[in-house]
């Protein structure tokens, strides 16, 4: 297992590669990955980094750690695979895209098209074993992603960042309220999304911030399967 950013995050986290916990981290993830069912691929790890660039990131939505199922989680927060069932916390995020904007809730659940347009899907932990869900806390993650946030938090730039959940919310405490906006709620999971989170308008509320910014706004309406495949098709020709 290699760790390489063929954007602009390859200089920004050179040096937090180079850590001893991290190089601790990763050869105890590639001894996992050969013994045992991990998630997501290795290669898919650091897809939140590789679709947004550290340059572009207008959105982060931070995520606990990736679904622990088979062929759900591929490296972005809440988002799964087309052709795999949305997990219920990513249907109520829908139903309040739904009755925030107006969209129609999609037939998949991928959420690359807003990863592309500047929405960072970063988890806190990036990997999970196979059906234990939690299982890679405190194994050196954490530190990594809040040296992501950090670094987005430097930036001149300002952003915009969803945090969803109690564990989501220990992040605000390293982010600049004065020169980012962040946008609180209760969890979407089916335990917490009727006390906060449903009517917390999250998908307008940011587009709001964004204009203040100056910035341009997310489209948050998500293709459907048939406008992915075609997209896809014309990309290959």
């Amino acid at each position: 297992m290699t760790v390489s950013f063929s954007n602009d995050w390859a200089d920004i986290l050179h040096d937090e590669i180079g850590q001893p916990y991290f190089q601790q981290l990763y050869s105890y993830l590639s001894d996992q990955y050969k013994s045992t069912t991990i998630y997501p691929q290795a290669e898919d790890i650091f897809n939140a980094l590789h679709y947004t660039a550290f340059a572009e990131t207008r959105v982060v939505i931070i995520g606990q750690d990736p679904y622990h199922g088979s062929g759900q989680a591929h490296g972005l927060s809440f988002s799964v695979q087309p052709g795999v069932k949305s997990p219920p916390s990513l249907q109520n995020i829908f139903k309040e895209l739904r009755d925030d904007l107006g969209y129609e809730i999609p037939d998949h659940g991928n959420l690359v098209h807003w990863a592309k347009q500047g929405v960072l899907l970063l988890n806190n932990v990036l990997t999970v074993q196979a059906g234990v869900p939690a299982s890679h806390k405190a194994l050196g993650w954490e530190r990594f992603t809040d040296a992501v946030i950090a670094a987005l938090n430097r930036r001149e730039q300002p952003m915009v960042v969803i945090l969803w959940g109690k564990h989501a919310q220990e992040k605000a405490s390293s982010i600049d309220g004065n020169r980012h906006c962040i946008v609180t709620s209760a969890h979407p999971s089916p335990f917490a999304a009727r006390r906060g989170f449903f009517g917390s308008h999250p998908f307008s509320r940011t587009n709001a911030y964004l204009r203040q910014f100056g910035a341009k706004e997310i489209d948050w309406r998500i293709p459907t399967l048939a406008e992915l495949e075609t997209t896809v098709e014309h990309e290959i020709l």
